[in-house]
């Protein structure tokens, strides 16, 4: 399992968007906290799973963070992680259930993932790191905001996944009757591939960047030295 993840005061957002989509991208818990990863090597072989596993850990998310935030001055310090587990594993359990009745084959296929949940490091880290410290309307945003970066993560996994490995999307074929499905993607193998080469996209995309700043800085710096001698 993943350590958690604790709050920087400095990384503290000022205003209620920067809470809502900070976890979306720029804080993503799969993406860029690598948190989750159980469930998102296992069940992202189906698009039809992966909602399911995001729109699951949404609701437990948001569900417990209202609770935490709402009762974070009557939990004693000396049992907020038992009782913070506690309230996650009711929403769990309700889940579960709600899974179970709207869509039987899905909770079938996603196995004791759902039950999982409670284990979840997204889930535990946010109630101790924000929703514990945060009135009910920022915590509630901030779980919103995690919920939705943790089912896009899922989705850009199990997309590639069932349509290379299946040729279907959501069941239906889309690659057409001469497709050799690459069996592999649909395998444990294809969620580790998938996880490195979107983890390799984010780090390309943050050194370019990166560099990009580096050289506007540069510019600055000479413009200004220019200036300088100018008036020199």
């Amino acid at each position: 399992m993943s350590m958690m993840v604790k709050e920087r005061p400095s990384a503290v957002p000022a205003t209620a968007s920067d809470i809502l989509t900070r976890g979306i991208w720029r804080e993503n818990p799969v993406l860029v906290h690598t948190l989750g990863l159980c469930s998102a090597l296992a069940v992202t072989n189906a698009v039809a799973n992966s909602l399911a596993m995001g729109i699951s850990t949404m609701f437990v998310l948001l569900g417990s963070s209202v609770l935490v935030s709402t009762w974070r001055r009557f939990i004693p310090s000396q049992v907020r992680i038992s009782t913070y587990i506690l309230i996650i594993a009711t929403f769990v359990a309700i889940a579960d259930m709600a899974l179970e009745a709207v869509v039987p084959a899905v909770h079938k296929a996603m196995g004791p993932y759902i039950a999982l949940i409670v284990t979840n490091c997204i889930v535990l880290g946010r109630q101790e790191a924000f929703a514990s410290k945060n009135p009910v309307g920022r915590a509630a945003l901030d779980a919103i905001g995690s919920g939705t970066g943790f089912t896009v993560a899922l989705l850009f996994m199990g997309i590639p996944r069932e349509v290379l490995g299946n040729g279907t999307f959501l069941g239906v074929n889309v690659m057409g009757p001469s497709f050799e499905p690459w069996v592999i993607m649909v395998l444990p193998p294809g969620g580790f591939l998938m996880m490195g080469l979107l983890l390799v996209g984010l780090a390309w995309r943050d050194q370019r960047a990166a560099t990009r700043r580096a050289a506007t800085t540069r510019a600055a710096r000479l413009a200004a030295l220019e200036t300088e001698g100018a008036a020199a």
